[in-house]
């Protein structure tokens, strides 16, 4: 299946893959590799990496071929997925992954974009002055463009959905009756870095973003594609100005979320989640349904459902407010 934004190469043998990343210590029967996912959305013929503990339920069931992993996690992973180790998770399946899609490192600019008055949309779409829009956008009915705005290839946006002025949307999926407000720029890439040997080397970001449903965005939001997953925005979800969302982020549906929150990577929330102003989410959490974090909080570990929780590091409200009497 080809990536509605990013070309792909291969497939590639498993094992002149190994050998291009100077892997090539262990040896595998001769198979296919057609792409690279995540644990979760990973099938035979793919592969897949697993780097931490957290992540061993989903391990267990992972339909991927192979999956790079170390030898104390290895154990962890199904009969059908093939285990190559590595002392370098991260890095080798960067390497893997710019293989597939040699293009997924750069954002340049769209040079496919045109004024919106000279394209096939000049008599749909209501649209400020300098509108532009690249190859292959699709835009339902009802729909109006801000000025200055741009809308890179491949991108979908739904039906009655308005997009304000100073805008940029890439390698995003945007549903039905979504507003997004002046300023915010979506589905550029993620800030996926890791250190080796002294340089900071940037992780491909190959996924998407998807904004489902009835979602309105602030001005100046910020909400980066994922890596090898998705970025989520769920149904019915209103987010203030100013919000920053990082790669692989979901965000379930009925959310309000305040100005200046920021989430860092791959950390997920609940359905009808309330977050105050300039509250912090650390990474790879889990959020649970209708909990509530006051504004300024640091959530620093996962929160389980119907919580309320304040301060830094974030605590049940009530021992908060008990201490700060």
């Amino acid at each position: 299946m080809s990536h509605p934004f990013f070309k792909k190469t291969g497939p590639y043998d498993i094992n002149n893959l190994l050998k291009i990343i100077n892997l090539d210590n262990q040896k595998f029967s001769s198979e296919n590799i057609n792409d690279v996912k995540d644990l979760n959305s990973a099938k035979q013929g793919e592969i897949t990496f697993f780097h931490s503990k957290k992540y061993s339920e989903i391990a267990k069931n992972t339909s991927a071929s192979f999956c790079f992993t170390s030898e104390s996690l290895k154990s962890y992973l199904p009969n059908s997925c093939e285990a190559i180790i590595s002392d370098k998770i991260l890095l080798h399946t960067s390497q893997i992954t710019k293989i597939f899609y040699p293009d997924s490192v750069v954002d340049n600019f769209d040079d496919s974009a045109e004024y919106i008055n000279i394209t096939k949309f000049k008599e749909k779409v209501k649209f400020g002055k300098n509108v532009l829009i690249g190859k292959n956008v699709k835009i339902g009915s009802d729909c109006s463009i801000g000025h200055n705005t741009i809308l890179e290839k491949n991108v979908s946006i739904g039906n009655n959905c308005s997009i304000g002025s100073n805008v940029i949307i890439r390698n995003s999926l945007i549903k039905n009756n979504v507003h997004i407000l002046d300023g915010s720029i979506i589905g550029k890439k993620g800030f996926g870095f890791f250190p080796d040997k002294k340089l900071n080397i940037r992780y491909p970001q190959i996924g998407i973003v998807i904004i489902e449903d009835n979602v309105e965005i602030g001005c100046g939001a910020t909400i980066d594609r994922g890596s090898l997953s998705n970025t989520i925005i769920g149904k019915n979800t209103y987010l203030d100005n100013q919000i920053h969302i990082a790669h692989n982020v979901k965000i379930g549906e009925n959310c309000i979320i305040a100005g200046q929150v920021g989430f860092a990577g791959s950390s997920s929330l609940g359905n009808n989640v309330m977050i105050g102003g300039q509250a912090g989410i650390s990474g790879h959490l889990k959020i649970g349904s209708n909990v509530q974090i006051g504004g300024g909080s640091g959530v620093i570990k996962n929160i389980p459902d119907n919580s309320r929780v304040m301060g830094y590091p974030a605590k049940d409200l009530k021992n908060f407010i008990r201490e700060n009497k």
